[in-house]
């Protein structure tokens, strides 16, 4: 199912989102309306099928376009929280892609946002510390675990999120002609703002998964976003100096884009040009926020930006940010590679 929104009275930023749920669905399960009614077991019996396939969907685009064979792929990390049983979602996934029995998994569950990322830093490590290891990486989530009819207190999120899944393939050491790299990861770090683990959460209860994100989250990613970036700029082996006086708009931006006042605070924090927003605003107008996937959807956007804008100037160097549970900030310094966008 597709939603699509039109209105200036619409804050969320988003015109389209993609759904599982369906009419059929929800006549068939009163119980998601009501979050008093237990309905847990049966999102979870839905989301164990859903979630893997959508997944599956992704990865074997993502495969075809890496041009080696699924079976040279060693690892799997896999971000969600709408899994809730074992054998997970990574098995799942595993089987329909038909990867080798010796695949290493990781499941990351319940990271929220910043699981993209956090599951592209372990896939770094990983790659460098495993000769010729190639490490799939994919997120994927269904709304459904967490649909409820609206109570008064939701109506942002029920706005604001939408399904969709996203997968990348990390590698060290590239196969000439073969293997085309997009982004080297040169660095990858978290930062958590102390003090403040309820500003975003979330929980599993009889009704589903019960979010929870305070209306001060923009406002303290704003005031610590730029200490955050300095941190890591200065201890992190970046290759750009940093004197004090970083011009923040001489990289590129991949932001996790949770809503139009988190970008705004943070476009507003760093002085950054509109221009450098601009993929974390259209996947967010497009397809909503995600979760974890979304920070793969917005990484794909600037590769299609890219494409278009061949043979022009664009930064070397760029920041990915994705936030969560925490407060989290993870922050990836990316280095644009040297290759011929295809």
């Amino acid at each position: 199912m597709e939603e699509r929104r039109q209105g200036k009275s619409d804050k969320t930023g988003t015109e389209k989102r993609h759904f599982h749920m369906n009419e059929e669905i929800l006549r068939a399960h009163p119980e998601f309306h009501d979050p008093q009614l237990p309905s847990l077991e049966a999102r979870i019996d839905m989301a164990a099928t859903k979630v893997p396939k959508l997944a599956a969907s992704a990865a074997e685009k993502a495969i075809a376009e890496w041009g080696r064979p699924a079976t040279d792929i060693t690892h799997l990390i896999f971000g969600t929280y709408s899994d809730g049983r074992a054998p997970s979602a990574d098995l799942h996934l595993a089987s329909l892609l038909g990867l080798r029995p010796s695949v290493c998994r990781t499941i990351i569950n319940l990271h929220g946002c910043y699981g993209g990322s956090r599951a592209l830093q372990l896939a770094k490590e990983i790659a460098e510390n495993n000769h010729g290891a190639r490490v799939l990486v994919a997120c994927s989530e269904a709304t459904l675990i967490s649909f409820g009819g609206p109570d008064g207190s939701n109506l942002v999120g029920h706005g604001l999120f939408g399904d969709g899944a996203g997968t990348i393939i990390v590698g060290a050491d590239p196969m000439a002609n073969v293997e085309r790299p997009l982004f080297e990861i040169v660095s990858a770090s978290q930062t958590t703002i102390l003090n403040i683990e309820h500003a975003i959460g979330m929980e599993f209860t009889k009704g589903g998964l019960d979010f929870n994100m305070s209306i001060h989250v923009p406002a303290l990613l704003r005031q610590n976003i730029e200490r955050c970036l300095l941190d890591v700029f200065g201890i992190g082996p970046v290759g750009v100096h940093i004197d004090g006086s970083i011009e923040w708009n001489d990289l590129f931006w991949a932001v996790h884009p949770g809503g139009p006042p988190i970008l705004d605070g943070i476009e507003a924090a760093l002085k950054l040009q509109p221009e450098k927003m601009a993929a974390s605003r259209h996947v967010l107008r497009e397809y909503g926020n995600m979760s974890g996937a979304t920070i793969v959807f917005v990484l794909d956007e600037l590769r299609r930006r890219w494409r278009k804008e061949e043979g022009e100037r664009r930064p070397e160097w760029g920041v990915m940010l994705a936030f969560g549970p925490g407060i989290t900030i993870e922050t990836i310094v990316l280095h644009s590679a040297a290759m011929q966008f295809a």
